[in-house]
């Protein structure tokens, strides 16, 4: 059975593109660009732009079509944030809308059957930023002389590119056409090209190939090598095609802007890319900001140099706590700071161990009413007027109302101020003994003690468990933090020595029933309540723990049941079964969820939406909003 839904959405937008695209002839060239086409440097903008460009209709979505020119700034804190014009560019073989849909973007269209079986459509004439085509040779270098390198790769292809361990076959059907197909359902695939942090299948062929050994003459690769400083020809390889992270200026794009500084510098040029393939309806090629400029320094002086004027556009190392701070400078620096909502499952989430190494903690960490007990001492209404000025949700751990997938009752699921409540949960349980300051203890004697492990870096963390304890206090429950730098702290919790962690909550707190609920389920090591048992999950065995508890294991059922689904009504099934269940058996306490993120920017920037979700993925913060939308206008 084909996945209809998915297949009859690219064929619509795909329709939509070619009645858009018969202006052609009106197509409006650059300034920028205006002398390297009259040298001949260039060609026009006709032939630079994709034969099917994708055509975005900035009307449907409240905005404007803009005029090309300026340059935008923003500041960052290190080297390595370079990458943040890939995510924040956020050009994908498929992308999330603002509606939280998967389109073709760098595609013209796509098709799955049986959610199996995935053919992509490349946009006819669509070229790299150095004006060299960019085909189905690109995914076949990455898939032959990469993924499948065990030079290049030595754990082989990608997991979201395998299925039951399986990788798919590969099809190069034509120059514009690949297809890829499983034995079995790959849901995953999509949502995982659609990434922030995008799985890239594809590679400039053309350019990679001189760092190839398969390629490249040995003597010649072994002078580069030498010249670069690195041990091999597959650090050399490494080095010169980071796509994420674009620090080297040579390398193609298909992203809006291109790197041209080399590092390592204070200061980052992205310029224009005269291949983009988005357009707007009167024939002007996206980006429309000529120039973005990133300008390095200490990540805590950030906000100061924000609110003086020194960028454009800012979320990024910005926190709520600055906000008015930089509401009071905004008419002297001509700016506005807007507040978009964050979508995080809680702000501020504990996490009880379920693997924690000493047995009396195990046993009380995993009995249920344990955990609703904790939940219910909270009072989140304090935490959301005191920390967030009311501009948030009292909610558990999961999705917000953005997400289909919402139910009021997964928020409200032992998340009320219930202090009676509470204490009959612990007094069930047997945990009736206190000491003389009322503090209950547990069965072999020791004070009910919670140490509450933090990775040291959030105030924000730190000022929430100052609420918490007076309240866990009321029943009996005495909370003590210890801070910890982060590796200390990951470690702590993975070997069992910590009972309980605090961090954020659920990454994705507005999913679709095309996103992977695997957070939902022990999958991974980094899920600070059962790190055991995603190890063992992750490492196939070969690592950590099998579950051994019941209510965890059903989530996992519910996960490969919806990994086994063919379409979206299935996903949404197993994704609110395994929501309801998460959230009834409290595995992880949520405080708050929906605050607000400060968001700079310029008064001359048009085209930023006033409101919106600034999310990590789906989202890419600004990416789902397409920063190349953004205009200047002086």
């Amino acid at each position: 059975m084909k996945n209809t839904g998915v297949v009859i959405l690219s064929l619509l937008f795909a329709a939509t593109v070619f009645a858009a695209a018969g202006h052609a002839a009106d197509w409006v060239e650059q300034p920028l660009f205006a002398e390297r086409v009259s040298s001949g440097e260039l060609p026009p903008i006709a032939e630079r732009v994709p034969q099917v460009p994708r055509v975005i209709d900035l009307a449907a979505v409240g905005r404007e079509n803009g005029r090309y020119g300026g340059r935008m700034n923003m500041l960052m804190g290190k080297q390595k944030d370079v990458k943040m014009m890939v995510v924040y560019g956020y050009a994908r073989l498929v992308g999330f809308d603002e509606n939280l849909n998967l389109v073709p973007d760098i595609l013209e269209k796509f098709e799955v059957e049986e959610g199996r079986i995935f053919t992509f459509h490349l946009r006819p004439g669509h070229r790299w930023s150095d004006g060299h085509p960019f085909t189905t040779e690109d995914f076949r270098y990455y898939w032959e002389d990469m993924a499948n390198n065990p030079d290049i790769s030595p754990g082989g292809p990608a997991r979201t590119l395998l299925v039951d361990g399986q990788p798919p076959k590969v099809e190069y059907l034509s120059d514009t056409v690949v297809r890829y197909t499983w034995h079995a359902p790959n849901p995953e695939f999509l949502p995982a090209l659609a990434g922030a942090s995008p799985l890239f299948i594809y590679h400039a062929s053309h350019f990679m190939k001189q760092y190839n050994a398969n390629y490249r003459d040995a003597d010649d690769l072994a002078v580069l090598v030498e010249e670069a400083g690195v041990r091999s020809w597959t650090g050399l390889h490494l080095r010169r095609g980071r796509q994420y992270r674009p620090e080297n200026p040579e390398m193609p794009t298909l992203q809006p802007w291109h790197n041209t500084t080399q590092p390592p510098s204070e200061r980052f040029v992205f310029e224009r890319n005269p291949f983009f393939h988005r357009v707007d309806t009167n024939g002007h090629q996206f980006p429309y900001v000529d120039e973005v400029v990133l300008s390095m320094g200490t990540t805590s002086l950030i906000p100061a140099k924000a609110g003086s004027g020194e960028a454009d556009i800012q979320a990024r190392y910005i926190r709520f706590d600055h906000y008015t701070f930089l509401k009071q400078a905004e008419e002297r620096n001509d700016y506005t700071t807007r507040l978009w909502r964050t979508a995080k499952g809680s702000q501020v989430a504990l996490y009880p161990n379920l693997n924690t190494e000493d047995p009396e903690w195990r046993k009380l960490v995993r009995d249920v009413r344990f955990r609703r007990a904790l939940s219910l001492a909270i009072d989140r209404i304090e935490i959301a007027q005191v920390i967030y000025f009311g501009l948030v949700q009292q909610s558990a751990d999961t999705v917000l109302p953005e997400s289909p997938l919402y139910d009021p009752s997964f928020s409200e699921a032992w998340s009320g101020y219930d202090i009676d409540q509470a204490n009959v949960l612990l007094d069930e349980m047997g945990l009736t003994e206190r000491d003389s300051d009322g503090y209950r203890l547990m069965p072999d004697g020791r004070l009910l003690e919670v140490i509450v492990t933090t990775a040291g870096e959030s105030t924000e963390e730190t000022d929430i468990l100052e609420l918490i304890t007076p309240s866990w206090e009321k029943i009996g429950v005495k909370l003590l933090v210890h801070s910890s730098q982060r590796d200390v702290f990951r470690n702590r919790v993975f070997s069992g020595h910590s009972v309980m962690a605090v961090w954020q909550g659920l990454s994705n707190g507005v999913p679709t029933a095309q996103m992977s609920p695997w957070e939902l389920a022990p999958t991974t090591q980094q899920q600070l309540q059962w790190p055991m048992w995603g190890q063992f999950y992750e490492s196939g065995g070969t690592g950590g723990t099998g579950v051994d508890m019941p209510e965890a294991q059903q989530l996992l059922d519910l996960f490969a049941k919806w990994q086994g689904a063919t379409s979206d009504e299935e996903k949404a099934d197993a994704w609110k079964a395994m929501l309801q269940l998460y959230t009834d058996q409290v595995f992880s306490i949520g405080t708050v969820n929906g605050a607000r993120q400060p968001v700079l920017v310029a008064n001359k920037l048009r085209n930023v939406p006033a409101e919106g979700v600034y999310n990590w993925n789906p989202g890419a913060y600004f990416g789902m909003y397409l920063l190349d939308s953004v205009w200047i206008d002086e």
